[in-house]
């Protein structure tokens, strides 16, 4: 039995990780560093795009060339603006403080480099709706960690889940890596039964 793995998975976050073991593909975990800047004139969609394509291919490289590799980038766009993972608390304070009350939308695309010149991609985006959350709650929600390393500094399996009001889209895709998206992928590159 080959006991190598089909897939590299280019990122560090645990949250995919778990998400991508629901697919029962066997994988191993090299992350990408890249530069996580917009372009000029970029649209959300085209940036979290490359951000996942870029990924693909950094984590194709680190394995060989030889093994495929899955890249995915999550952003939070609020009125036009994209908030990324915060900088500081402060910055995580602001970010929860501009969702509160608010209709936001969550971008996570999904791209799969087979080889240099062939590579699968998607995106999928999520509207989520936020109730009214307590300023102090914001406050202390944000002493801890679990903001700090999410777009829009909330994770919505985590604390921040009790004031969402409503998901139209994709759970795991606000996690950050959508997985019915994912799983066509994988079957159309022949890892996914």
């Amino acid at each position: 039995m080959n006991s190598s793995p089909a897939l590299i998975l280019a990122s560090g976050s645990p949250r995919r990780r778990e998400l991508l073991q629901q697919l029962a593909v066997t994988f191993r975990v090299a992350p990408a560093d890249i530069d996580e800047i917009i372009a000029d004139g970029e649209t959300p969609g085209d940036f979290v795009r490359r951000m996942a394509l870029e990924k693909a291919l950094a984590g194709f490289t680190a394995g060989g060339s030889t093994t495929a590799a899955l890249g995915s980038d999550t952003i939070v766009l609020m009125k036009g603006r994209i908030l990324g993972k915060p900088v500081s608390r402060p910055d995580a304070v602001a970010m929860l403080q501009s969702l509160s009350g608010q209709v936001h939308h969550v971008y996570s695309a999904v791209a799969i480099a087979l080889d240099p010149g062939r590579v699968l991609e998607t995106l999928n985006v999520t509207e989520v709706t936020f109730s009214d959350m307590p300023a102090d709650w914001i406050e202390q929600y944000c002493q801890g960690e679990e903001p700090m390393d999410k777009a829009g500094a909330y994770a919505v399996q985590g604390g921040a889940g009790q004031f969402i009001r409503c998901i139209n889209g994709s759970y795991s895709g606000v996690m950050g890596l959508p997985l019915y998206e994912t799983a066509v992928l994988l079957r159309q590159a022949g890892l996914l039964i």
